[in-house]
């Protein structure tokens, strides 16, 4: 199919895409209800959208999902699934009989909401808002990367334009002038529980759109001759484009056509009997769109270990500047993209963005489209490093769930972390991060105590799979390690001590330090304390654990910069309990609200500081003794 085909819709095709969007509708109320479960109507109203974009202008090769020259198809309305689904059927990539019987079925690659356990699925949506942003990273991949023709394509759902993400997306867009994304608005006016916010108030929509430097097209979403010219314009647009889609929830079934009450709801199988008879029956139409332009294997990247950074011990050096300059190191990977959210002079990304501008890309204070982004350009086969302070990263915190369901290979850097910031304040300080990261499902907490260990981990998280959380702290610490020295994930590091030891100190970033500090005075009392540098957080070294249980009889000290709550402490009993070790532990970590201060003193208002340690240690040790 040419070009010109694609964008000039001939009469006598009309018919035919009318007769596909009927079976997608009748494949939409099919699985649905023989599930028992889904939101049908949600799919009824986008089916003429998709039946035009799959039969004339989603170039792809659904044989070949992997390929490079491949359109991207993203259901921010992930709950539309039905429709995705049936468009799965429609190209061939799936059987009817899978189609209707396994759909939410347990077992079933046809879930609820879309993920990549199916091929043609780039990532999980479902959590409303998600999708466009995504869209965005995969945009800038192909636009400003690899430089190829390919065009995403996203679907959004009315009630989704309430979240702040989709304006921070479309903001972005606007600002690298993205010609190859195109969101779909589906305005059908009603939500879940209601009428949306501005209903079918289009004209409100265009000017929100256009106001954040994108080109708005307006359209009845079921005239399909409209659709196709909207769409052909906006393959040629020379940037970002959003067709505003006004339609009608449950469209083509006379009962429940643009009647509220029917989100979610699957139509009771009588009901669905005679919708499916009113829109025509069961169809097999099979279609066959436009396929991708010939391109190019995308080149092998250079996995030669980086030349990193060499320290000299002792010498007082910021983890977040170790960061800064292993990335720029990393940088020698042409896969190898960063990110920041315009704390980049703080977060030492810029160190980065100096050495490799071309990408590097700045989102501004957008913490949940710089994830976003991230997860885009892991889609494309970059690999993301993504960097704001610890803190800031909560806002972010449900794309990085939901990035975990994407199954997504990216890199998070937060840095400012704890107490030991100084006098910034409380809002300022990420507490929270370790235990917020530990819960994402298959997730890697890395937190360095010196910049040799730093940089050395910085260089393994990029070929880590699944979330890699890596936190730094602001201000210098002496350097511990030799440069040649490894620091394998899941491992750790035994700091001083040997077989004759009263009591272990484990801690890890700032507190490994203030734990040195710590052990030397006891020293000085005659109590022997092991140190250990628990670098990796999940996962953790239960062996070294183990074995400082059984030399000391059981007593430990562990020191972290965090509230209590799912830290490095909650990460020790855990273990402890898994091995089912007896232990005496004492956790000192972060119970009140800090204040502004320097860092000594804040971490002796905490309990974390190195009297704190002592003090705790001889408490621990009369108890036990």
């Amino acid at each position: 199919m040419t070009m010109e085909a694609e964008r000039v819709l001939r009469e006598e095709e009309v018919g035919q895409l009318a007769e596909l969007a009927a079976q997608l509708r009748v494949d939409a109320i099919r699985c649905s209800t023989k599930a028992g479960s889904g939101h049908p109507t949600s799919s009824l109203s986008a089916a003429d959208l998709l039946a035009v974009l799959i039969s004339r202008h989603l170039r792809y090769d659904w044989a070949d999902p992997g390929n490079r020259g491949n359109d991207h198809l993203i259901f921010s309305k992930g709950h539309a699934s039905p429709l995705l689904y049936a468009v799965f059927k429609a190209v061939g990539a799936i059987t009817d009989q899978e189609l209707v019987d396994t759909y939410r079925r347990f077992g079933s690659r046809l879930e609820g909401h879309p993920t990549p356990a199916l091929p043609w699925v780039d990532v999980a949506t479902g959590s409303l808002g998600q999708g466009l942003p995504v869209g965005v990273g995969i945009a800038l991949a192909g636009q400003h990367l690899d430089r190829l023709p390919v065009h995403v394509w996203v679907l959004c759902g009315d009630s989704e334009t309430a979240e702040g993400s989709i304006w921070e997306a479309l903001d972005k867009a606007g600002h690298y002038g993205l010609r190859n994304l195109t969101a779909i608005v589906d305005v059908n006016r009603f939500g879940q529980r209601g009428e949306t916010e501005l209903e079918w108030d289009l004209d409100t929509y265009r000017r929100r759109v256009e106001a954040f430097g994108c080109r708005a097209i307006v359209i009845d979403g079921h005239d399909l001759v409209a659709i196709d010219d909207a769409l052909g314009r906006a393959r040629q647009a020379t940037g970002p484009t959003v067709v505003l889609a006004r339609t009608l929830k449950g469209k083509g079934v006379a009962d429940i056509e643009d009647q509220p009450g029917w989100h979610g709801k699957p139509i009771k199988p009588e009901q669905a009997e005679q919708a499916v008879e009113a829109l025509g029956g069961v169809r097999q139409i099979r279609v066959t769109g436009p396929r991708p332009e010939p391109v190019a294997p995308a080149p092998a990247p250079d996995r030669r270990p980086p030349e990193l950074p060499r320290y000299d011990k002792g010498a007082k050096v910021a983890t977040r500047n170790a960061y800064g300059d292993a990335l720029r190191a990393l940088g020698s990977r042409a896969d190898v993209v960063a990110l920041d959210g315009e704390v980049s002079d703080s977060t030492r990304s810029d160190r980065f963005a100096e050495a490799h501008p071309d990408r590097f890309f700045e989102m501004f204070i957008s913490e949940q489209q710089m994830v976003a982004a991230a997860v885009g350009l892991q889609v494309r086969g970059y690999r993301p490093f993504a960097s704001t302070f610890a803190a800031f990263l909560s806002r972010a915190y449900d794309f990085i769930r939901m990035a975990a369901i994407s199954r997504a290979d990216i890199a998070l850097c937060g840095s400012h972390a704890g107490v030991e910031i100084g006098a910034d304040g409380p809002s300022q300080m990420g507490l929270e991060d370790l235990a917020a990261m530990r819960a994402i499902h298959g997730s890697t907490v890395l937190y360095p105590s010196d910049a040799v260990s730093c940089a050395a981990l910085v260089a393994q998280m990029v070929d880590c799979t699944g979330i890699t959380y890596l936190r730094t702290t602001r201000g210098g610490h002496p350097v511990l390690y030799d440069n040649d020295e490894t620091f394998p994930i899941g491992g750790s590091k035994l700091l001083r001590g040997g077989g004759h030891d009263h009591v272990a100190l484990i801690g890890a970033g700032v507190t490994a330090h203030n734990c040195l500090a710590a052990a030397e005075q006891l020293a000085g009392e005659g109590i022997e304390a092991r140190v250990i540098d628990l670098y990796s957080v999940k996962p953790l070294d239960s062996e070294r654990l183990l074995d400082a249980a059984r030399d000391t009889g059981g007593r430990l000290v562990v020191v972290e910069d965090h509230y209590p709550e799912g830290g490095l402490g909650s990460a020790v009993l855990e273990a402890l309990a898994d091995l089912a070790v007896p232990a005496q532990v004492c956790r000192l970590a972060v119970r009140g609200l800090p204040t502004s201060g320097t860092p000594t003193e804040l971490m002796d208002q905490a309990g974390i500081g190195v009297s704190a340690i002592v003090t705790a240690t001889r408490a621990l040790l009369a108890r036990t003794s």
